[in-house]
């Protein structure tokens, strides 16, 4: 492609380190897209005839086919996706399809065509955030009384129910839907007839290419159009989050699953045994969801590293965008498969839940609540008197709620009978009213409108 210029080939190591065509072919589709829309725009500023463009769409109508078909050669010598594209376009039209090129650049039309892919994975992945946000809703509906204890340090901390818990990743997951969406707009403009660089002295229309292929407008700066991977990063940090909130599920349903907690049970969809210890019941879809991670932070990680102290324009280093972001964004996709099935799939130990919240005297802060609102004492001395409680029932070996009123009187005189209303893990959750508490009645009802909202975007049922 640049013969005039050299006298001989590449080396055969400069050939392997160069050529993108073994991860970049995927981009096929797009790039024919890209194709197409800039050989119209050219013949409606009479740049190419309209026979020309015509040859061109056809000839590219017929690649395309080969590729999805499985017939298409794709050639290392050729060394990426355009040029293999290029080359078998002259063979199918000749002439006409070096005329194609005109007025655009490899860096303007690889940066058109990620940009393509990637909002096409972010349309996708949009859908099956929220199918697993509406699992878990309606799983959060069917769950809106069962009492669980509620953590923090991983030690038990107040009870709340497990439709309440779930219903905690539905927000987190609507974060990052947001978050994608986000870098959707941005993205979401035209690089196409920058050029290498500097733009083009062609009459070229680029509000036409943008909106033929969907854009909101074209990019602004012919520089930064090839020199921008922004939303290269801004998806992969975003797909990095996101498969943090799925690593955070993984993990305690991994725990759940154990024989010391015993919360929930997955079936053998989502479970494998052991090769010596025939009572193994592994929950290996969560562990690898876990662990997938690695892959989605390593790759932004990896390229924040390659973009970090380029010069403008395009350098030869952005190819590196690639591979790791096709292999992250892949490993997504089947987190987020995975973990839609699992929570589908897992029964909750309702029994076992229930026990677990009633120990570690998870009631302590109602005492203290209590003291505050029947008794009038302030809260950090209700704190107090409620350590001394939890001290006296430990001393017993009994629960907050099995202590007897004379021992919770010899604590303080202002206690009394009503102090027990309060003490049991089902009081304790159904008074936890405020917006965003775990209260049976909160959790119906944002598990209902989660779901309710979610239908109408498509995506339940």
């Amino acid at each position: 492609m640049w013969g005039g210029r050299f006298a001989s080939g590449p080396a055969a190591m400069m050939e392997q380190i160069n050529a993108s065509i073994d991860f970049d072919k995927r981009l096929a589709p797009q790039d024919i897209a890209g194709s197409k829309a800039h050989a119209l725009m050219l013949a409606k500023a009479g740049i190419l005839t309209p026979d020309d463009a015509n040859k061109i769409c056809a000839g590219l109508e017929t690649i395309l086919a080969e590729i999805l078909a499985g017939t298409f050669t794709f050639s290392r010598a050729l060394e990426d996706v355009h040029m293999n594209v290029e080359s078998r376009l002259k063979e199918l039209i000749g002439e006409p399809a070096g005329r194609l090129h005109t007025a655009r650049s490899r860096n303007d039309q690889v940066a058109t065509d990620f940009k393509l892919y990637i909002r096409d994975w972010l349309d996708d992945t949009d859908g099956s955030l929220a199918r697993l946000q509406y699992v878990l809703a309606v799983r959060a509906e069917e769950h809106a009384e069962t009492i669980m204890p509620g953590f923090t340090h991983l030690q038990t901390a107040q009870p709340v129910t497990f439709g309440h818990h779930l219903l905690a990743y539905t927000e987190m997951f609507a974060r990052d839907r947001g978050r994608f969406s986000d870098a959707r707009k941005r993205l979401n403009e035209c690089p196409l007839g920058a050029a290498a660089l500097a733009g083009t002295s062609f009459p070229i229309d680029r509000k036409m290419t943008a909106e033929s292929l969907g854009f909101a407008r074209p990019t602004a700066n012919s520089m930064d159009s090839v020199a921008d991977r922004d939303f290269v990063l801004e998806t992969l940090s975003s797909a990095t989050i996101s498969a943090v909130h799925l690593s955070r599920l993984a993990e305690e349903i991994v725990l759940w699953c154990t024989s010391e907690f015993a919360f929930i049970k997955l079936t053998d969809a989502f479970t494998t045994g052991s090769s010596i210890m025939p009572q193994k019941r592994n929950p290996d879809a969560a562990e690898l969801v876990r662990a997938k991670i690695g892959r989605i932070a390593g790759a932004f990680q990896g390229f924040v590293m390659v973009m970090k102290g380029l010069p403008l324009a395009y350098s030869k280093d952005m190819q590196e965008d690639k591979e790791a972001t096709f292999v992250a964004l892949e490993t997504l996709d089947l987190m987020l498969a995975a973990m839609t099935g699992m929570i589908a799939d897992l029964t909750p130990n309702v029994e076992n839940m229930r026990k677990s919240a009633m120990k570690g005297y998870s009631t302590a802060t109602d005492l203290a609540d209590w003291l505050v609102r029947e008794a009038g004492v302030p809260f950090r001395d209700a704190h107090h008197i409620t350590g001394r409680a939890v001290a006296a029932a430990e001393g017993l070996s009994v629960r907050l709620d099995e202590l007897p009123l004379e021992a919770l009187k010899q604590v303080d005189s202002r206690i009394d009978q009503r102090v027990f209303s309060v003490l049991s893990v089902d009081n304790s959750v159904a008074s936890r009213v405020s917006t965003g508490g775990t209260a049976p009645q909160n959790v119906r009802k944002m598990a209902a409108a989660w779901i309710k909202r979610l239908e109408k975007e498509g995506f339940g049922g």
